[in-house]
């Protein structure tokens, strides 16, 4: 089997998951590989996200490791049963940054989804000009080909709120984020009108923490918080200046999802939050 030379997220994740495990058994590599009759290069390849492993090897290595935790060794197997091409966002791949598709990926298969933006709204709840603005803003400036093809993916993203079972996606925005007249005037009103619309989809809750807020002072990345099927599989992506980052150790997701907890507790109630949404949406 050959190796991968850009293994998905949820592919490294698999191998991250298998790696804690064999850590926390105290087995060494080199006893894996024993178990498997194979070599500790390729243990290390799998515990990479380069090479992919099969069902049955994941649960001999989890008996080997006395792991017994039978979702997680389930869950696990799910993944490794994943092949590329299964999913909508994989004709992108070669088109877009590998980091467009992983977003994707990580949405399909998350149990719910929570958020908190501080500047800018969700990608998910995004217009098509203001996505226009926003990319419109890069640095260096995107080729007009590279916009339309970024657009055209976000607005696919989309999809996730047409499925039989649509997660939960509880999003926490920052007044600032309401107030910013990305693209202009007329864009930002038809965003606000917009994002009153999703506020009312049944698996949306959306709340706004105010300016007036003295309970919450930590507004200065975008995190948005994806739920696995089993919660250690919770994966976290933190938006930066050079780009997101993928979290999935459990001290990391504890951490962030304490966050949230603390930007929700801070944030109004749904309903006030809409009435604060449409009262900016006035000013504009």
């Amino acid at each position: 089997m050959p190796l991968r030379d850009n293994p998905s997220a949820r592919q490294a994740r698999l191998g991250s998951e298998l790696r804690k495990l064999r850590e926390a058994a105290g087995k060494t590599a080199r006893e894996a590989a024993g178990l498997l009759s194979t070599d500790q290069a390729k243990i290390s390849h799998i515990e990479a996200g380069r090479l992919g492993v099969s069902e049955e090897r994941i649960r001999r290595l989890a008996v080997f490791y006395s792991c017994d935790d039978a979702a997680l060794v389930d869950a696990l197997c799910a993944i490794a049963r994943e092949s590329r091409g299964q999913g909508w966002w994989d004709a992108y791949r070669g088109i877009l940054a590998p980091s467009f598709l992983d977003i994707a990926e990580l949405e399909h298969h998350a149990t719910y989804l929570r958020a908190l933006q501080p500047m800018t709204l969700p990608g998910l709840f995004q217009t098509e000009d203001y996505m226009r603005a926003l990319y419109g803003g890069h640095i260096p400036p995107l080729p007009a080909n590279e916009v339309d093809v970024r657009v055209e993916f976000r607005l696919k993203r989309r999809q996730l709120f047409e499925r039989e079972v649509v997660p939960s996606f509880t999003v926490v925005i920052h007044e600032a984020a309401l107030r910013m007249r990305i693209g202009g005037r007329g864009v930002a009103r038809e965003q606000l009108g917009h994002l009153l619309e999703m506020s009312e989809r049944p698996a949306v809750v959306l709340k706004v923490i105010p300016f007036t807020s003295e309970e919450f002072v930590e507004a200065t990345q975008p995190v948005f918080y994806a739920g696995g099927v089993v919660p250690q599989l919770d994966t976290v992506q933190v938006d930066s200046a050079v780009g997101g980052v993928f979290l999935g150790m459990g001290t990391q997701t504890k951490r962030y999802g304490t966050l949230l907890d603390l930007a929700e507790r801070a944030a109004l109630e749904a309903e006030h939050s809409r009435e604060l949404i449409h009262d900016i949406a006035k000013e504009m």
